[in-house]
């Protein structure tokens, strides 16, 4: 499992009973990782104390101190150390104070499936590592610019102003809906960028695709919430993808060999297992799990059929497909946007849903000869349910809403906060109505 030059990675598991301790040091020990074991949270917490341990799998019914109060102390002490919680089928309330307290990275259910907990563990550690890396990026990234600072007196307060930037940036994502705000931020935060960063033909797709699929869903007559599904599902469709080499993600899938068509097929399930722990984000994981179904049945993971798939996936399927034809991912020649279109009509009632087909198309006809009324507003009087006309975008040029989004009182104070904030006084091009040329 692990390079010669990787660190081994170092497990606690924590159960009154050995048996289950047995049981698990048995699944998790021949994966290669260091296994250490306790009978109890307060044995636990000693042996944190002693050594530096990766990840803590613990159960929830313990006497004394139960897996909610374990991990929270092991959260408060060890914060970088993931958090796993095994428990019954019994302890919902349980479970929902664990996760509330210990901030637990997944919960599971007794009895497991063997597979299924070394896939969690794996995810688990992979996503610690992501977050270290990311910490030391950013880290080296500081330290750079304190050494640039020498050269030019005013560098400081130009860092200081793109992190602000950067932070507003983030802070957009947190979309209408109240109730999602934290666990979309939770997720995405870590997620949704990590592609873009990688660079290449990733760079922007998610975007393009997650606004072309809620145009879209809006033009199908979705209802609102089910076009907020589909548009994070869109933005997040290949966080599957994460740990997939380089040379992997710029492999167009007609080139790829047996073993990575196999490792590229199971990027869906990946993609939903990381969405699965925010129960808001049920329907949004489903549809990421199945953007890769057929309609006649051929697609990937489950080989769902016609209206067995769900509509979000549909969508998403044609959209992204699109897409993926002009940057090259999908088939070796990159393919014009006509060319990409055409590719895509010629899959109607095989690949792609006929309906959703035929919306697509015209959707794209009537994109170059709509004509958006507009008029200006000075961020000050924005008002709610205004929808933007133009991308609004700050003064470097980087993205901060799309066109066509809805204005809501969080997203108002964003704005304007961020506009005092730079001392930026910021136009916003509203829609009045639209004609046709």
């Amino acid at each position: 499992m692990n390079d010669t030059n990787e660190k081994v990675a170092t497990l606690l598991l924590v159960d009154d009973e050995p048996s289950i301790l047995s049981s698990l040091r048995r699944v998790l020990r021949p994966a290669g990782y260091a296994v250490r074991t306790a009978e109890s949270g307060a044995a636990g917490l000693a042996l944190l104390e002693q050594e530096p341990v990766d990840l803590v799998v613990s159960d929830m019914r313990m006497p004394e101190m139960d897996g909610a109060k374990f991990l929270e102390q092991v959260r408060k002490r060890w914060p970088d150390t993931m958090r796993i919680l095994l428990t019954g089928y019994a302890d919902v309330n349980s479970t929902i104070d664990a996760i509330n307290r210990g901030e637990i990275y997944r919960y599971v259910s007794k009895p497991w499936d063997d597979n299924d907990l070394l896939l969690v563990v794996r995810d688990a550690l992979e996503t610690a590592r992501l977050r270290s890396e990311n910490a030391r990026l950013l880290a080296l990234t500081q330290a750079q610019n304190e050494e640039l600072k020498d050269l030019n007196g005013h560098l400081e307060d130009k860092v200081r102003q793109r992190t602000a930037e950067i932070e507003q940036i983030n802070s957009f994502l947190n979309l209408a809906n109240d109730k999602l705000k934290q666990n979309f931020l939770v997720s995405i935060k870590m997620f949704s960028n990590l592609m873009e960063l990688r660079g290449g033909a990733m760079a922007g797709h998610s975007r393009r695709v997650a606004d072309l699929s809620r145009r879209l869903a809006a033009r199908l007559g979705v209802p609102t919430k089910e076009q907020q599904d589909i548009f994070f599902a869109a933005l997040l469709h290949d966080i599957g993808k994460i740990g997939f080499p380089d040379s992997l993600l710029a492999r167009p899938v007609s080139r790829m060999s047996g073993d990575e068509l196999g490792r590229y097929r199971r990027h869906t399930i990946s993609g939903e297992s990381a969405l699965m722990p925010l129960d808001e984000l049920k329907e949004v994981s489903l549809i990421v799990r199945a953007h890769h179904e057929r309609f006649d049945g051929q697609g990937f993971p489950d080989g769902l059929q016609g209206l067995g798939i769900p509509f979000g996936a549909r969508i998403l399927a044609v959209v992204n497909d699109y897409d993926s034809l002009q940057i090259g991912t999908l088939a070796e020649k990159r393919m014009g946007p006509d060319e990409a279109k055409t590719m895509v009509a010629k899959s109607r009632g095989k690949r792609y849903d006929p309906q959703v087909v035929d919306t697509f198309i015209e959707l794209l006809g009537g994109l170059a000869h709509e004509v958006v009324r507009e008029r200006a507003v000075s961020y000050p009087d924005l008002k709610v349910g205004m929808v933007l006309a133009r991308d609004l975008v700050s003064r470097d040029g980087v993205l901060l809403l799309a066109a066509d989004f809805v204005l809501d009182v969080s997203l108002i104070k964003q704005i304007q906060d961020y506009a005092r904030r730079e001392n930026h006084a910021i136009t916003v091009y509203i829609r009045t109505d639209k004609g046709r040329e």
